[in-house]
């Protein structure tokens, strides 16, 4: 198992950065493993919701996985979890206001799962799985960057 969080202060109120996390569709504005996502079931934008994503593999290939909203406290928190994919990985935002904006911390673990799990119960690919891990929760940088130069509504 590997686990990794990040946080980061975003100049804009707690509602603005929950509205923009808990769309899945913009996961690619951000993300940069991620290419795009679709609505697969539910309504948008809340819990329950079920996404297609793309994402990006080693191969350049895109692979498929699915992300489901698992939890949502307006302006406080969102969780989710990849139902399918290359490996088990669930997470959340967790949102607290401040008075420059808001602190978001992105935090995500990640099991391996099907012929590579043996793998990591014998200790190899820990490391890559931890890399992958932390590569991912540092990107809510680039979240900030992409939320701050948007005009305030």
């Amino acid at each position: 198992m590997a686990f990794a969080e990040h946080e980061v202060l975003i100049r804009r109120d707690a509602m603005a950065v929950y509205l923009y996390l808990l769309d899945a569709t913009n996961l690619p504005d951000w993300r940069d493993t991620v290419r795009s996502v679709k609505l697969l079931h539910g309504a948008s934008a809340s819990k329950g919701a079920l996404y297609r994503k793309m994402v990006a593999g080693r191969s350049g290939l895109s692979i498929p996985a699915e992300l489901e909203i698992t939890q949502a406290r307006p302006g406080a928190e969102i969780q989710f979890q990849v139902t399918s994919g290359l490996g088990q990985r669930a997470g959340g935002y967790y949102l607290s206001s401040e008075p420059a904006g808001t602190r978001v911390r992105f935090a995500l673990h990640a099991r391996p799962e099907g012929r590579f799990g043996f793998l990591h119960k014998l200790g190899f690919l820990n490391t890559m799985l931890q890399r992958s891990v932390c590569s991912d929760v540092v990107q809510i940088e680039r979240l900030r960057d992409v939320l701050e130069l948007q005009p305030a509504l």
